[in-house]
């Protein structure tokens, strides 16, 4: 009875006002991110675009733990899927990249919040995020769209990938996966992982007011 108690207390605490109207501001700003996205066409294929809606993800993460991380990736995704154009493949993509970024680098830094912590965190969690993007662009994201706008004609997306020398249907994938989605996704995760160093201190001080 009393562990039940406690229990519930835990769960009381972790869902306080205060703590609600943090994850709702996170939240808000990783929805608005998401729908901001930068066109990279003289570096990458088109449709990669880069958004920054993982940088109030992971320092939510930072600020209230590793859950909160997870629910603030989570409210981002539920928000998007009404607007999807790839039948929630995409957003299921993004979000299984952000929780890989996150979830390591905010439990290594929850712990103990030191700039060290933080660093090794992000490196961490930077790597397993682009390990599983790199895994799911040539296993399901890309075929997925391949078939979806292109009919499964891999020369049309050959075309669309010109900006990759030398690439061809042979080795589109192998060419793709290399000079596309892996300098793509680390440039993402430098991107975010360096504006979190930067102003996390800052916004940590402004959360610790509220």
């Amino acid at each position: 009875m009393l562990q039940e108690k406690n229990q519930k207390g835990r769960i009381a605490e972790f869902f306080c006002a205060k703590r609600l109207a943090k994850l709702g501001i996170f939240s808000a700003v990783a929805v608005v991110l998401y729908f901001i996205n930068v066109p990279l066409a003289f570096l990458f294929p088109s449709f990669l675009e880069i958004n920054l809606s993982d940088l109030p993800i992971l320092i939510g993460g930072f600020s209230l733990g590793p859950i909160s991380g997870v629910i603030i990736a989570l409210v981002r995704y539920l928000i998007k899927l009404p607007f999807s154009s790839t039948m929630t493949v995409g957003e299921l993509s993004d979000l299984i990249n952000s929780l890989a970024f996150v979830l390591p680098a905010s439990i290594m830094y929850y712990k103990n919040k030191t700039k060290k912590r933080a660093v090794i965190g992000i490196l961490i969690g930077a790597t397993c995020s682009v390990a599983v993007a790199l895994v799911s662009n040539r296993f399901v994201v890309v075929p997925f769209y391949l078939e979806l706008f292109f009919k499964g004609d891999l020369g049309v997306l050959v075309q669309v990938c010109k900006i990759i020398p030398n690439i061809t249907t042979e080795n589109f994938y192998s060419y793709y996966i290399f000079f596309a989605a892996l300098p793509f996704n680390a440039l993402r995760v430098v991107l975010v992982g360096t504006i979190t160093i930067i102003v996390y201190k800052r916004i940590s001080k402004l959360l610790n007011k509220m």
